[in-house]
């Protein structure tokens, strides 16, 4: 069986830099905390290594395991100035500390602006939680909190100059 497909395996391919986390690793498991019942907190991230033409970032987290059909956006963060390389944990969480001014938090697929944490369905096995720091050619996606995650989605994969990629791990038993 192959993998199911992960949200990037569909835009068109750009280098890659790095991003690291505090909060979250490669292939680890969620902590609680990251967990729509367990604190909602959104992870701690920096990046690296970006292009040097990068005008600003966006930073978005999906499981591609979601039992929809389409996955399930969770965070959709854009319009992030150029000389961020980082977010504090809980940037993307309750009152924002830590989040620069000017960035926009879209509207996720639990309709709300903001990190919505893991939350499978109980029993519905191991999902996938793909954080990604996009590059982006523009200052400005020129779109509002509003709009739909997939149209945001699709938006960052047109304007992209490079991806980083940490991919989490969480199951609710």
């Amino acid at each position: 069986m192959t993998r199911p497909p992960l949200p990037h395996d569909f835009q068109r391919p750009v280098p890659a830099f790095a991003a690291t986390s505090d909060s979250v690793t490669e292939g680890g498991m969620l902590r609680p905390l990251h967990t729509l019942e367990g604190g909602n907190l959104s992870p701690q991230l920096s990046w690296s290594g970006f292009p040097t033409e990068t005008k600003s970032f966006a930073v978005t987290c999906f499981d591609p395991d979601a039992p929809t059909g389409s996955g399930w956006w969770h965070w959709v963060l854009f319009d992030l100035p150029a000389e961020v390389t980082g977010l504090p944990a809980g940037a993307g969480s309750g009152t924002f500390p830590g989040l620069p001014p000017g960035a926009i938090h879209g509207r996720n697929d639990y309709g709300t602006k903001d990190f919505g944490g893991a939350a499978p369905p109980p029993g519905h096995g191991l999902h996938r939680y793909v954080f990604t720091v996009h590059a982006l050619s523009v200052e400005k996606l020129g779109l509002n909190d509003d709009a739909s995650a997939a149209a945001i989605g699709g938006t960052l994969g047109f304007f992209a100059l490079g991806r980083a990629t940490i991919c989490a791990l969480y199951e609710n038993q």
